[in-house]
Formats: structure tokens, C-alpha cells, sequence
């Protein structure tokens, strides 16, 4: 199977072959006729699965079909680092003089988001906490949202981002398409599909209840008093190491966990 009988335009399946995109993944097999055809889908795949390609190829095509002013397309994710790695695919797929893309992440320039707004964009893609803050100021409009994107959605629960999330959802229209994508899904996660989409199809490339086969997990016994010492030493003894994970440290109730990921292939 190639690209060409996923339903894609000629524009983007020659993009798809000047990036070198020959035959595509799982995800994007099962994904991308989904989203085509405008109904909401959750997406069960790891990091590094092609996801960013499988929701992104299908929006462009499909906001190019129905052209009009406003921010169209809305994706969340929890790091600033995955938002620019989203934004920089936007790029490398939009077809020549396309709709506009901004980033919307906490540490960049507030007033350069906010004029790129005001000059017009169709696609956002933010973090939640900054997305709220726009919100807030009333920099940002969206109620012309045709498609909702929440990419990886179980780190953005686990980083306390659902409250922002809830936020966002009672603002955007709720005639939309929404996409979910998460590498497990939890009784937390299955819970606001149920509550946010509408009869969404399900594609599991990671089966449910099984671990990431693309990370690495380690566990270290230690002391409630020692949590911190190890903390700081496997920072210090990764510093130099081009793999990035979730680090995960436990001692009784408490838990510390630091959210670290790799570049995502689309």
C-alpha cells in the first residue's frame, strides 16, 4: 500500500514523495481515510508512529476543499517541544502559498503570537496553558473551529493540562471534528472521548494495557530520603544522551515524574 490509495489529492502525494514517504505507516493507513471522511477518531500509537503525518495530511486536504477566514484547524499538545515539532511538519506538507500556521507555547513572545493572530492564521497549535492565556486576553477567535486535534492525550492528563483542556472545549464549536490520539488509553482517557466526541472510531496500533515498545522503562527502589539525590545523579548521568523519556520516581505517596520525549518522526 502507498499513499496514493489513502484518498489523498495529487498536491500532497507529491509532497508525500518529495519527503520521501513511500509507503505509509499503521497509524496513517487506518487514520488518514478516517479523518477524510469527517468523523471524529481516536488514535491509539506511540510516539514516533507517523501520528503528526496521519492527522495533519487529511486536515490540510480537507481545509483546502472548503476554504474560508478564521482558524480552522486547533491542535493541543503538552510541550512546547512537540508543538514545534507539529508546526515544523505543518510546514514541510502545506501545499505552496497555503493556509497559515502559528505556535502558540509559554516562554516565546506573547505580542508576536498575538500579531500573527491578528494578521490571520487557519491553524493553531498550542499548548494548553498559553492557548488559555489568549483566550483570556481575547486574542484569539475560535469559533470558526472545523477540527479539534488532542495529540497526545494521556501526557496532557498526566501533566495537569485537563482543566485548560475543559476550558478550550466549552469555547470551540460543538459541531467539529475531533481527533484523539494517545499512546494508551485509560479509563481517564476513555472517559473524555466519551464526553467530547461524537461516535468516534477507534484505531489501535499500541494494543490497550500493553507497554510502550518504544521506551525504555527502568525502575530504581529508593528511599523516600534518597528520592531527590537520585533524581539529580540520573539527570547529571543523561545530560549528554540524545534519548529522551518519562522519568518516573516513587517513594510512598509521592510521585516525581519529568516528561521527556524524542523528535517525532511524522
Amino acid at each position: 500500500m502507498n499513499f496514493s490509495t489513502l484518498g489523498l489529492e495529487p498536491a500532497l502525494l507529491r509532497t508525500c514523495e518529495t519527503l520521501g514517504y513511500i509507503e505509509p505507516t499503521p497509524i496513517q493507513k487506518q487514520g488518514i481515510p478516517v479523518v477524510l471522511s469527517g468523523v471524529d477518531l481516536i488514535g491509539c500509537a506511540e510516539t514516533g508512529t507517523g501520528k503528526t503525518a496521519a492527522f495533519l495530511l487529511p486536515l490540510i486536504q480537507r481545509m483546502g476543499n472548503r476554504p474560508r477566514p478564521g482558524v480552522r484547524i486547533l491542535v493541543l499538545a503538552p510541550t512546547r517541544e512537540l508543538v514545534s515539532q507539529i508546526e515544523a511538519s505543518y510546514k514541510q506538507l502545506l501545499p505552496k502559498h497555503g493556509p497559515k500556521c502559528v505556535s502558540i507555547i509559554g516562554g516565546a513572545s506573547m505580542s508576536r503570537q498575538c500579531e500573527a493572530l491578528r494578521r490571520g492564521v487557519s491553524v493553531v497549535v498550542a499548548t494548553p496553558g498559553r492557548l488559555v492565556d489568549h483566550i483570556e486576553r481575547g486574542t484569539i477567535d475560535l469559533k470558526q473551529i472545523d477540527a479539534l486535534v488532542l495529540d497526545e492525550a494521556d501526557r496532557m492528563l498526566d501533566m495537569g493540562f485537563w482543566p485548560s483542556i475543559r476550558k478550550v472545549l466549552a469555547i470551540v464549536p460543538a459541531k467539529r471534528q475531533t481527533l484523539l490520539f494517545s499512546a494508551t488509553m485509560s479509563p481517564a482517557i476513555e472517559k473524555i472521548a466519551r464526553t467530547t466526541m461524537t461516535e468516534p472510531v477507534l484505531v489501535e496500533v499500541s494494543r490497550r494495557g500493553r507497554p510502550a515498545l518504544m521506551v525504555d522503562q527502568t525502575v530504581y527502589p529508593v528511599a523516600p530520603e534518597s528520592k531527590t539525590a537520585l533524581l539529580l545523579d540520573l539527570l547529571e548521568r543523561e545530560r549528554l544522551n540524545e534519548s529522551w523519556y518519562l522519568l518516573e520516581l516513587a517513594a510512598g505517596q509521592n510521585v516525581y515524574r519529568i516528561f521527556l520525549r524524542p523528535a517525532n518522526t511524522m
